[in-house]
């Protein structure tokens, strides 16, 4: 079963970072993290955790609360 809240906050990731239009790969290496952690945070199939955002967010340039929000 699907976890409502992870796989709304990885579409949240997923959406701006299409909207910034880099690629899961590069999303990675400027967060310093794997491809694999994006692709999973991204499909909501694992827990992520709050240190992981924030460099999601930093990569992305954007705030961690525009990731929460989830609106796309």
């Amino acid at each position: 079963m699907r976890d409502e809240l992870l796989f709304k906050i990885g579409q949240s990731v997923r959406y701006l970072r299409l909207k910034k239009g880099i690629s899961q790969e590069e999303l990675a290496f400027t967060a310093n993290l794997n491809m694999n952690s994006i692709s999973t945070l991204e499909r909501g199939v694992n827990n992520v955790k709050i240190k992981t955002l924030y460099a999601i967010a930093d990569a992305l340039n954007v705030k961690i609360e525009e990731i929460l929000n989830c609106k796309f």
